[in-house]
């Protein structure tokens, strides 16, 4: 494995919270992957920040009658704090509107610049004479010229999906005002995408259609099969990063140029306050470079910033760009202007306590090769006949018993049956497993074979009875209670990717922490937990969930479809 690894999961935009659909696509995959390498002892940056430019921020400030910065500092806290709640386990969390990422995102556009990178192309645009300014995307709305909708925005038609820019739409107005727009000239920085398109078929095309995901490796195909074209890295705005070169007054950096380097900002933060060298993770060709993003983020993580980065000449490619398709809700696209959606820090408010419940759900039907569908019903039911009646069902039985037959003292045995020696070897087979998903981003599988290994315990409890044999046979039962603790150690310790907040109350409950047990610990070739071990009480570590709180649910949400 590699000799460091910087993860980065996408940068939420702050003009709204965190909701399920994030949650499944990119931060709960992101957060198991970075534990589980952590977990194997190795060198991790997790890096996340609050993506805080772009129109829809200024575009939002404008309609609630606030300043970009009011939005953004609500947002982010917002954000932040649901994240923290969450378990989301970055190691540094920025924001965009930090001065170490408007440093940053102007030398890396100077360094451009200087290389002479860049076109400077003028263009007609969109020009609202009542407002005086020059309208971005999301100051168009019209006819989409695909679908006819009447409400497409000028840079995406929500109802057929397809790629617009402003001027194509029919009947423009601009939002601003509600007038029709003008052409005037205007001119702008632009990569041209187009120049790179030998490098992205040698860097992709040829060299990751095995083993890049599919719907990555088919998006970027089908771009670059329709011809890569420039692409302006500049705007018009009055929010945003300013162009940092002269003849570029009253014009910011495009968000989408200026997003991806709060990846690199971030890190830099991160190194600064850790007093360490930030270069190493992002130039050390040593280092795995991994994004974890939405699928409607491929084209800028696969196509856009890779140019950037190459075009520098100095900082590593994407290892791996592990895209997940979308969640929908209840059988329809989450909205959030529809308020469609379930969200994070409503879910932490409701169900207090419950994180690794919608950690589990989430990734046991996540969106990996397909769109999937959340709905309150599967909820309930992963969560009463999985979580409370398989894992928690387990736990609580091996150490009830334990504290009913040995006084919370793990027995001691002379040697294990070949029946026990055998599940012993199953669930170390079953770890491994588990990690070698986790390693080729199949999180659902690898979260299957975590159940499986509390499926197998509550097998060999059921078919040895214990319970059943303690006056007739006592040293059995000390073999088997023996075995089923070491089957319950293992549980926590693959658990922690998954399940943290559960990975804690079970490290109490069998009180390990001293030992200090790591992941190569849980492949069973030994014992995990020494006889003459003193453990705790059993706790609670999943409740069921009542019909009565999926009801409250679902009348939330069809509440907020008829405001």
């Amino acid at each position: 494995m590699s000799k460091r690894y910087t993860i980065t999961a996408a940068l939420p935009y702050t003009n709204g919270p965190i909701h399920i659909g994030h949650l499944a696509g990119v931060y709960v995959p992101a957060d198991i992957y970075a534990r589980y390498l952590r977990n194997r002892g190795k060198n991790v940056a997790f890096i996340c920040g609050s993506d805080e430019h772009g129109v829809a921020i200024a575009l939002k400030a404008k309609m609630e009658n606030k300043t970009p910065q009011e939005i953004i500092d609500y947002y982010d806290k917002l954000i932040r704090d649901s994240f923290n709640s969450f378990g989301i386990s970055f190691d540094n969390y920025s924001r965009t509107s930090r001065k170490i990422h408007y440093q940053t995102s102007q030398e890396i556009f100077k360094d451009l610049n200087k290389k002479k990178v860049f076109q400077e192309i003028v263009s007609e645009q969109l020009y609202d004479s009542e407002a005086k300014q020059f309208l971005a995307d999301r100051y168009v709305v019209g006819i989409c010229p695909i679908c006819k909708n009447s409400e497409a925005y000028g840079d995406q038609c929500e109802s057929c999906g397809s790629s617009l820019s402003a001027t194509e739409l029919i009947n423009p107005q601009s939002t601003l005002s509600g007038s029709k727009p003008k052409m005037r000239n205007t001119k702008h920085w632009y990569l041209p995408l187009d120049k790179f398109e030998n490098f992205i078929n040698e860097w992709i095309i040829k060299s990751h259609k095995s083993d890049w995901k599919q719907n990555v490796y088919g998006q970027v195909k089908s771009w670059i099969d329709n011809g890569l074209k420039p692409r302006a890295v500049t705007r018009d705005l009055d929010w945003g990063i300013p162009v940092p070169i002269a003849g570029a007054e009253g014009k910011v950096l495009y968000v989408w140029f200026d997003a991806p380097i709060g990846y690199i900002s971030s890190t830099k933060e991160w190194a600064y306050n850790n007093g360490i060298d930030w270069e190493p993770y992002w130039k050390d060709k040593e280092t795995e470079l991994i994004h974890f993003i939405g699928k409607d983020n491929i084209v800028f993580h696969c196509i856009i910033f890779p140019i950037m980065l190459h075009a520098s000449g100095s900082y590593i490619l994407p290892k791996n760009v592990p895209a997940n398709e979308f969640l929908n809700l209840e059988g329809e696209k989450i909205s959030t202007s529809k308020n469609w959606a379930v969200w994070l820090h409503d879910y932490l408010e409701e169900f207090p306590n419950q994180q690794d419940v919608l950690r589990y759900v989430l990734t046991s039907n996540a969106p990996e090769t397909k769109d999937n569908d959340f709905t309150w019903e599967e909820f309930q039911s992963r969560n009463n006949n999985e979580l409370v009646a398989i894992y928690g069902n387990f736990i609580n039985r091996v150490v009830v018993l334990t504290n009913k037959y040995y006084e919370g003292i793990i027995p001691e045995i002379k040697s294990r049956s070949p029946e026990d020696e055998k599940i012993i070897d199953q669930i170390g087979i079953i770890t491994k497993k588990i990690g070698s998903s986790i390693e080729k981003y199949k999180f659902r599988e690898a979260c299957q074979n975590l159940m499986q290994i509390a499926r197998i315990g509550n097998k060999y409890l059921a078919e040895n009875e214990p319970w059943k044999l303690i006056d007739k046979n006592p040293k059995r039962v000390s073999e088997i209670i023996n075995t089923a603790l070491q089957i319950t150690a293992c549980l926590a310790l693959v658990s922690e990717p998954f399940l943290p907040f559960t990975y804690e109350k079970l490290i109490s409950i069998l009180n390990i922490k001293s030992l200090k047990l790591t992941w190569s610990d849980a492949f069973m070739k030994n014992d995990l937990i020494p006889s003459g071990h003193q453990i705790n009480e059993a706790k609670l570590l999943f409740k069921k969930v009542e019909d009565i709180e999926i009801e409250n649910q679902r009348l939330k949400l069809a509440n907020n479809k008829k405001r």
